[in-house]
């Protein structure tokens, strides 16, 4: 199932907010067109708003999946890991158009995605690939902990913010898929699954299971997508999508792990893509396992987490993307629900 909305009229850069002016679009994606957007009185210490934020914006007839994104907003922040919601607006155009805009962090560093890609097929460096891999992490542990599945985890949807360091703290984005999770002994069905067949599980195509565990496996992808510069199930495209999902369900064709990494990043992934979701590593033995605790950098001194607390007051690395919306659009590689 595809995510389809109604554009955000181009001429509509005029369809401003009260505290805010609508600046160029960054990019479209499958729940809305996402814009630069700065702060009218810069100077004021407006407690809501940043100076420069990205607005996720879509028609208020199709917006009902940025709704849903705001409503998972409302029980996940405080997180420095997630990326932050400053709130909701409606706004009109001079043409009369009604939207709905979502109002978020922005990330100059762009998304995860871009930077592996920038590898040139080489991957990241491993202390590198450690990093981000633990604050992902602890970004998923905060969203279990809250009874959320986010269900479309991928490089595309964590994006880099710069933290008061000068380097960037990686930060999950885009929950329009997301899940409450009911607390029930009784598994209840559900016929809808969401997300990006490259990194779903195989209990999420056999069974239509997505919870916990199906996160974990998207991560064990995005780790093995860092390591190596490439997705896990690569991306040939004369195969089919029905070809894909068999080889990913397929109990008997493992993902074959990267050679030229250490041994506790072996053991981490093999732990993440464990096919039988039973068995899978929980988030609490990822937590607590050598790969990501620890981290030493090439002096061997422990490195401390990222401190997202610094505010910027201006925009870096110009024309940078901000992708708080899927990457993967119509027609694409990555075969999204």
């Amino acid at each position: 199932m595809k995510r389809n909305f109604v554009a955000v009229e181009e001429d509509t850069l005029d369809n401003h907010g009260v505290a805010w002016w609508r600046g160029p679009l960054l990019g479209k994606g499958g729940s809305g067109s996402v814009y630069l957007a700065y702060l009218k009185k810069p100077k004021s210490r407006n407690a809501f708003y940043r100076r420069v934020m990205a607005v996720k914006s879509a028609d208020v007839s199709s917006s009902s999946l940025l709704q849903k994104e705001k409503e998972a907003f409302n029980h996940l922040h405080d997180c420095p890991y997630i990326i932050e919601c400053y709130g909701e607006e409606t706004t009109v155009s001079k043409n009369g158009q009604m939207v709905y805009n979502l109002l978020l962090e922005y990330a100059s560093g762009g998304t995860l995605a871009n930077l592996i890609r920038r590898s040139g097929d080489c991957g990241l460096p491993e202390l590198d690939v450690k990093r981000y891999t633990r604050s992902i992490l602890k970004g998923i542990d905060y969203i279990h902990s809250h009874d959320y599945v986010h269900r479309d985890l991928k490089p595309e949807n964590v994006l880099l913010v710069p933290s008061g360091s000068g380097d960037f703290v990686p930060k999950i984005a885009d929950f329009g898929l997301a899940k409450k999770v009911q607390k029930t002994k009784r598994r209840m069905f559900d016929s809808s699954i969401a997300g990006t067949i490259l990194y779903m599980a195989p209990e999420t195509l056999v069974d239509n299971i997505q919870e916990s565990p199906s996160d974990i496996w998207a991560l064990g992808c995005i780790v093995y997508e860092m390591f190596t510069g490439k997705p896990i199930w690569g991306l040939d495209p004369n195969e089919s999508t029905e070809e894909l999902c068999k080889r990913i369900v397929d109990r008997f064709k493992l993902p074959e792990i990267p050679s030229g990494i250490s041994k506790d990043g072996k053991d981490f992934l093999k732990g993440c893509l464990v096919k039988n979701h039973k068995f899978r590593f929980s988030i609490e033995m990822l937590l607590n396992h050598p790969f990501v605790s620890g981290i030493l950098d090439d002096r061997g001194n422990e490195l401390c987490d990222w401190s997202c607390t610094e505010e910027w007051s201006s925009v870096s690395e110009e024309g940078s993307c901000c992708c708080c919306w899927s990457d993967v659009a119509e027609g694409s590689n990555g075969r999204e629900f």
